[in-house]
């Protein structure tokens, strides 16, 4: 993440675009794959890891320098319990987030016909898919701060090198973040998740900051400012 100098209005507003085009990405490249994959689901998620790593790299690099493209409450959450972020625009960015999270599915969902306001039906349960949500935020999470040190364009690469990977290497195939899980469980196309299944998906990932909290002490001296 980089370090801004933005009024947390402005710094807010990027975190909520920012997210929103991360969902467009999600959703409407999931939906897109779905369609033109002729039910070769192993293609449709490939094309949807491609689509969603390739969009995530292009926002980091074009957002970081206004809020520090966090996108996720988790990362917002562990930037403050670093002392590198104020807890008093924590709340103004989880908001932002999840806002443009909700955002950005509905658009999805209106630039391929779909109607707007839908629920996920796509079943993700299970200890499987909890340990799944865990390791891959804690791996988010690491790459994230590991790569502090780095200009943007290159921490931003290995973020979405990373979420690409994800997708395949994880059995929930990595969302990763709580505003991401919300916004999915209000979409029934590729990318949705019944919202029954997500709360769960999101305490696994709260867990994953709490574990990770030892392993930045542990690994990481320089702190992430945003």
């Amino acid at each position: 993440m980089t370090q801004v100098r933005h009024p947390l209005r402005v710094a807010a507003f990027a975190e909520m675009v920012a997210t929103a085009f991360l969902l467009i990405a999600v959703v409407g490249s999931g939906i897109a794959a779905e369609r033109l994959c002729g039910g070769n689901m192993g293609l449709a998620l490939l094309a949807n890891a491609l689509a969603t790593s390739a969009a995530l790299f292009a926002i980091i690099v074009t957002l970081g320098p206004v809020s520090g493209a966090h996108m996720n409450p988790v990362v917002t959450l562990a930037a403050a319990l670093s002392g590198s972020f104020e807890w008093k625009r924590a709340p103004i960015y989880i908001g932002a987030q999840i806002i443009g999270a909700l955002i950005g599915t509905w658009i999805a969902h209106g630039m391929f016909d779909v109607p707007i306001l839908e629920i996920g039906s796509h079943a993700r349960t299970g200890s499987a898919q909890w340990l799944a949500e865990l390791v891959a935020t804690i791996g988010l999470l690491g790459v994230i701060w590991g790569c502090a040190k780095y200009e943007t364009p290159i921490a931003a690469a290995a973020v979405a090198a990373y979420i690409g990977g994800a997708y395949w290497f994880t059995a929930s195939t990595s969302f990763a973040n709580p505003a991401v899980t919300i916004a999915r469980a209000f979409t029934d196309t590729f990318a949705g998740i019944r919202p029954i299944d997500a709360p769960m998906f999101v305490v696994a990932q709260l867990c994953a900051l709490a574990a990770f909290g030892v392993l930045r002490r542990a690994f990481f001296q320089r702190a992430v400012t945003a």
